[in-house]
């Protein structure tokens, strides 16, 4: 199976400014994902999509390749990931250039473990899944089945939909939330403008590593996990 991976790594960013190329450890983040993803010995292709030259600058000093630069306006807040990642399928097609399905890692999930990567594509490529994402364990009391949803009367329903509340956390079932580390998705989904196939897989990220980089709060985070690896 051809996959690509994708490192979206635009330039503007609120919460953090110059967070792609911030420097965490006296290495820029964009690095963390690029070192994780040419470590990988499944992945066929890598590129950085990025709109940003400075950021297109360290990509290549990393040995990561940046064949296009991303139209400004798919570098905005407003700009949707599909988008970003049909952009770029779209562009090395015209190349000649054909993948079976993209592997999506988001700089601000810097920390994977090493071999993450190899084994989420090999789960995808095992169980057949037209999705695979990294996900989270959600904590029993955030469980959505102990979770309200406000009425057009103003009370409060299961959020799930039963009558009645699972009363014993240990009768709860496993939920999962997604931690933004590692997206696989078919080509062919990707084209219908979604990440989400049909049949969705996951794999479950290390909780000592996780942390998604959107405010400064967060790379304190970060840092703090660094310092213990």
């Amino acid at each position: 199976m051809k996959v690509l991976a994708i490192i979206p790594a635009r330039g503007g960013s609120k919460g953090v400014p110059g967070k792609n190329i911030k420097l965490l450890g006296g290495k820029p983040l964009l690095q963390f994902t690029a070192d994780s993803a040419m470590n990988s010995k499944l992945l066929t292709k890598i590129i950085v999509s990025t709109e940003d030259e400075a950021i297109i600058n360290i990509a290549r000093d990393l040995g990561i390749e940046v064949p296009f630069v991303r139209p400004k306006e798919l570098a905005t807040d407003q700009a949707k990931s599909i988008d970003v990642i049909i952009h770029a399928i779209a562009f090395l097609e015209s190349k000649g250039e054909f993948y079976d399905a993209v592997c999506l890692l988001q700089p601000t999930s810097p920390f994977r473990e090493e071999d993450f990567i190899d084994v989420a594509i090999q789960r995808f490529i095992d169980t057949k899944a037209d999705t695979l994402i990294s996900v989270m364990p959600v904590p029993h009391e955030y469980n959505p089945h102990w979770v309200f949803e406000e009425t057009t009367e103003g009370n409060l329903k299961i959020a799930t939909g039963e009558e009645e509340i699972i009363s014993r956390r240990q009768d709860l079932p496993k939920a999962y939330h997604r931690d933004g580390a590692l997206y696989i998705t078919k080509i062919d989904y990707i084209k219908q403008g979604t990440f989400y196939g049909q049949k969705l897989n996951f794999i479950e990220s290390n909780p000592d590593l996780y942390v998604n980089i959107d405010t400064l709060k967060d790379w304190k985070i970060a840092e703090e996990k660094l310092n213990k690896l």
